[in-house]
């Protein structure tokens, strides 16, 4: 395992107080190779033998899966599935935790790929929760996304849980935050109607080590700039704000909303104590390696006709409903990012 990652679990690891909830149980991650959920297989996986927690990862790529987790391949307790979690997903081993982060997050597929967008969000949903109702889990995690605000307005931000703004459900890139918001709804309907065990997270701007480089978000971009010692390319003014997490930080919240969250309600996770524009964050990024001899440099505008920007100029959220679970960010973005360059830079 990586290092740095390594260092992350294991903090993760001596961090969270409620392990004894998952010995000898079995936990499904949809999307288990994706950035946010693989820290998740990670630390499940690094809990001592004697918890005898069973992980089934499911995965559409699985190349993608055996290079993520190559030194996690014939651990008997990962059990790889590969499968479209759109289509109907038949287990029949008894599930206790089910863990939805599949999911196409990056801008990039909105243009190209919206019905593989909402698809995940949606029809893979239906079919992760009537496996849920079938086996009674103990707990249904949906990845959501801070995306189902839409354009809320500058005094109400921090966003809380109950606020919402303008969606454009008629612009394609609203394949993404509608199918979201379906999602949560598909949650809570489950939850009110047959008893299931929903909880649901709403991510802010996460980073960390495992992230695509190639993601197609702004501080992969910068990121993959620095790790490559190449001058910053912005290609817009930088004055978009927002608030950006560790995944170190937001696995632990994951984790605490999973099993102290209030069923059928949803939960900021997210740093508003690191919020900064892009530029800032890119001026941050170039002064935490001065040897490099980095600039910024600003390219006007973006030309990928597939790439849809969004028109939110800040979002930051409100944490204090996930705060009275016990969890709080810990992670500066000059701590943070210096760790996610490093993760590239070393093994």
């Amino acid at each position: 395992m990586n290092s740095i990652i390594k260092e992350d679990i294991e903090k993760i690891i001596s961090r969270f107080d409620e392990w004894d909830r998952f010995k000898n149980k079995t936990v499904l991650i949809s999307g288990a190779n994706g950035f946010l959920p693989a820290y998740l297989v990670e630390t499940f996986m690094a809990l001592h033998e004697s918890y005898n927690t069973r992980v089934i990862a499911l995965v559409r790529n699985l190349q993608k899966t055996e290079t993520r987790f190559r030194h996690l391949l014939g651990n008997p307790r990962l059990h790889i599935i590969v499968q479209d979690v759109s289509q109907p997903v038949d287990i029949s081993e008894k599930i206790d935790f089910i863990i939805h982060a599949a999911s196409q997050a990056s801008p990039k597929y909105y243009g190209i790929d919206p019905v593989g967008t909402l698809s995940a969000n949606v029809l893979g949903t239906l079919n992760l929760i009537e496996l849920a109702k079938r086996n009674n889990v103990e707990s249904f995690l949906f990845f959501s996304s801070g995306e189902v605000y839409g354009q809320v307005k500058a005094d109400e931000i921090p966003i809380k849980e109950t606020t919402f703004g303008y969606l454009d459900c008629a612009n394609v890139r609203a394949c993404y935050g509608e199918s979201k918001r379906m999602g949560e709804n598909i949650c809570v309907s489950y939850h009110a109607q047959y008893g299931v065990k929903t909880r649901i997270i709403r991510p802010f701007h996460t980073y960390g080590p495992g992230m695509a480089l190639d993601d197609g978000r702004v501080f992969a971009d910068l990121v993959a700039n620095i790790v490559s010692k190449q001058d910053i390319v912005l290609r817009s003014d930088g004055s978009a704000i927002r608030p950006f997490c560790y995944l170190a930080d937001a696995t632990l919240g994951f984790l605490t909303v999973l099993i102290k969250g209030e069923e059928g309600q949803a939960y900021n996770v997210g740093n508003p104590n690191e919020e900064h524009s892009i530029l800032e964050l890119a001026n941050i990024l170039v002064g935490l390696y001065p040897e490099f001899g980095l600039k910024i440099v600003m390219n006007l505008p973006i030309t990928d006709s597939n790439y849809l920007k969004s028109p939110i100029l800040r979002n930051s959220p409100n944490i204090d409903k996930i705060s009275q679970l016990g969890w709080t960010p810990a992670t500066t973005v000059s701590e943070g990012f210096r760790r996610t360059i490093s993760s590239f830079l070393t093994k």
